[in-house]
């Protein structure tokens, strides 16, 4: 993995992990997903504009629908991780779907892309995967944090899928990273117009108590992925997908220090084990 992929994916991650403490706080439901998937259609709306009319990307009709497709896939993934940080704690939740995820897409991207990732990869793909289960285990981790965890395994296969399935799009359909991402917010904010309008009060309210969150996750999870997708233009997803989890180390820290979650030690063994798993992936 070069230099230029590694920054992108460590910057995006610290993004990601940023706007999920964010939703943790939020712990809103498919209308807070509308909220935010709306006010990104319009921040990011003079951002695209400009760089269509400077770029001048290619858009086709394929590309539109490899976008709306995405952004089912995307409703399915925010609506499971909201409802998971309703039932459990960001460094149960977050560790649960960020580990499961990148098996997934590694695994779907040697069978779907025919990609070969060296032993080495497969190898820190396996820490990883470890130690964020590692992660995931300590307080929580009984009866009552089933519910949540099986969130957090909902939103992991949804990670996989769209995590292959947008790699295809950038890498192998050639559409722009910036574009896709911005179709698909518009996507999401159609499809999800709905229920905002079934439960407007609900809506408000949401506005109301939460517009910093909604305003947070509006500019950073969709910078946070233009991140990744432009890394994916000219690395193996089965490279990036799962480098880009040690968010899992900044989103632990988040609940360690500023929610009061979890077993220090048990975190601090799993986070050992994760930076070695990148630290592998990144000299594949």
């Amino acid at each position: 993995m070069t230099t230029l992929a590694l920054a992108l994916v460590f910057a995006s991650a610290f993004l990601h992990a940023t706007w999920n403490l964010l939703s943790k706080r939020a712990r809103g439901g498919a209308e807070f997903v509308w909220l935010f998937a709306s006010l990104t259609v319009l921040v990011y709306a003079p951002l695209v504009a400009a760089y269509a009319i400077v770029f001048k990307p290619a858009l086709t009709w394929t590309h539109v629908l490899l976008a709306a497709v995405s952004s089912v896939l995307h409703i399915l993934y925010f609506v499971f991780l909201q409802r998971g940080y309703r039932l459990g704690d960001l460094s149960l939740v977050y560790p649960t779907a960020r580990g499961s995820g990148p098996a997934l897409a590694t695994v779907l991207a040697i069978l779907v892309l025919g990609e070969r990732p060296g032993l080495q990869a497969l190898l820190g793909t396996l820490l990883v995967v470890a130690s964020v289960f590692v992660l995931a285990g300590g307080k929580g981790g009984g009866r009552r944090s089933r519910p949540a965890v099986g969130y957090g395994l909902l939103t992991g296969l949804c990670i996989g899928v769209y995590t292959v399935f947008d790699g295809y799009a950038v890498g192998h359909a050639g559409v722009t990273p910036l574009v896709y991402t911005y179709l698909g917010e518009v996507g999401r904010a159609l499809l999800l117009l709905p229920f905002a309008f079934r439960r407007p009060a609900v809506v408000r309210q949401l506005w109301r108590e939460h517009k910093r969150e909604a305003l947070g996750i509006a500019t950073l999870s969709p910078l946070a992925y233009i991140l990744v997708l432009t890394a994916m233009q000219f690395t193996p997803v089965s490279l990036v997908a799962p480098a880009r989890e040690v968010s899992i180390l900044i989103a632990t820290f988040f609940g360690l220090r500023l929610l009061a979650e979890g077993n220090v030690r048990r975190r601090a063994l799993g986070a050992v084990g994760m930076v070695a798993g990148v630290a592998l992936l990144a000299l594949a």
